[in-house]
C-alpha cells in the first residue's frame, strides 16, 4: 500500500465515477459518505494514510454503523447502512484497480440484510385525487405544479427525471416523453390522458410567460424563468400534501411508488411495469408484488364462499 493521504484520493475516485457517467447526485452522496468514513478513521483509529489502513479498521467501522443515529435520533436503516458500505466498497475497488493497494479489501465489508417490507409512503388513487384537487389552478405556479405531479404519477417518474425534462423531450402528438434515467439511460414513457391535458396547457399557456431567457430549454420553469430543481419539486409536494391534510409522509417518490402499486394491483404485466419505471431488474418490484398478494388475500377472505362459511360457523 502507498503512504498517500486517503483524503487526496477522493478526487481521483470522483473523476472515475464521472468518467463512467455516474450522476452528480450519486457522486456527491458517495463522497459525503466517504468523508464521514475518513473522519471516523482519523478520530477513532488515528489513521490518515492508505498504508496504515487495515481490515480490522474496516470491520470496526462497519460495526460502528449499527451504533450511529440519524439527526432525528433514530438508528440508521439497513438501506442507509448499505449505502455507506456501498460507497466504501466502491472506493476500495477503485484503489485496488489502480494498484494503490496490494489486494482488494472489499471482501471485509458485508452488506446487511434488508427486510422485505411492504412499500411505505404509498397513496391510494383517492388520496392522490384529493391532493391534486387542493392545487390552485388560478395561479401559474399552481398549474405548473399540477402538471409536474400529474407527470410523476402517470408514468412513475423520479423527481430528478422531471427536472431534466426539456420541451424537446415531449412528443405530445403521440403522448410520450423521452426520459433521462439513472446512469444516463434513456427510455420512452407514456403520458396518460389527464396528465397530457395539463402538460399541453402548461406548455401552451403558462410556460411562455415564465420563460424569460429565449434560450431556456427546460420544460418546467420557476417564476424567475429558471429550470425547476429538485428542492423546488420537494417543496411543491410537501406544500400540496399539507394542504390536502394527508396522514402519509408524502415525498416526490411517493407518486412513483403509488403509480407502481396501482398498476400491479390492476394486474398490469410486471415486465411492462419494469420497463415503464426504467428498472434494470425485477428486484425493486418484488415488494409491490407482495403488496398485490396481500390485497388478494383480503379479497379472498372477504369474498370466497368457503371463507364466509368459516365466519358463519364461528359466529
Amino acid at each position: 500500500m502507498h503512504g498517500k493521504p486517503l483524503a487526496e484520493l477522493l478526487e481521483p475516485y470522483a473523476a472515475s465515477m464521472r468518467a463512467v457517467n455516474r450522476s452528480p447526485f450519486t457522486v456527491a452522496i458517495n463522497l459525503g459518505n466517504l468523508r464521514l468514513f475518513l473522519a471516523w478513521l482519523e478520530r477513532t483509529c488515528e489513521v490518515r494514510t492508505l498504508d496504515r489502513l487495515r481490515e480490522l479498521h474496516l470491520r470496526a467501522w462497519q460495526k460502528s454503523l449499527a451504533e450511529r443515529w440519524t439527526p432525528k435520533g433514530r438508528p440508521l436503516k439497513p438501506r442507509s447502512v448499505n449505502k455507506h458500505i456501498e460507497a466504501l466498497r466502491s472506493f476500495l475497488t477503485f484503489l485496488h484497480r489502480h494498484e494503490w493497494t496490494v489486494r482488494d479489501l472489499t471482501g471485509t465489508l458485508q452488506y446487511v440484510k434488508v427486510p422485505q417490507l411492504l412499500p411505505q409512503s404509498v397513496l391510494t388513487h383517492a388520496q392522490v385525487r384529493r391532493l391534486l384537487a387542493r392545487i390552485d389552478l388560478q395561479l401559474p405556479t399552481g398549474y405548473r405544479n399540477r402538471a409536474i405531479i400529474e407527470l410523476m404519477y402517470t408514468a412513475g417518474l423520479r423527481a430528478r427525471e422531471v427536472t431534466k425534462l426539456d420541451v424537446a423531450d415531449l412528443d405530445l402528438d403521440n403522448a410520450v416523453a423521452r426520459i433521462q434515467g439513472k446512469g444516463g439511460k434513456e427510455r420512452m414513457a407514456p403520458i396518460g390522458r389527464t396528465a397530457l391535458r395539463y402538460v399541453e396547457t402548461y406548455v401552451a399557456a403558462v410556460r411562455p410567460f415564465a420563460r424569460r431567457n429565449r434560450a431556456e430549454t427546460a420544460l418546467f420553469l420557476t417564476s424567475r424563468g429558471e429550470r425547476v430543481a429538485y428542492p423546488v419539486v420537494l417543496r411543491i409536494v410537501h406544500e400540496c400534501a399539507d394542504r390536502a391534510g394527508l396522514d402519509v409522509n408524502v415525498t416526490p417518490h411517493t407518486f412513483r411508488r403509488s403509480c407502481t402499486s396501482e398498476l400491479v394491483k390492476a394486474n398490469a404485466n410486471i415486465y411492462h411495469v419494469k420497463e415503464l419505471l426504467g428498472h434494470a431488474t425485477m428486484k425493486h418490484l418484488q415488494p409491490y408484488i407482495r403488496l398485490n398478494i396481500a390485497d388478494l388475500k383480503k379479497t379472498h377472505a372477504k369474498c370466497h364462499p368457503r371463507e364466509r362459511d368459516e365466519i358463519a360457523e364461528r359466529g
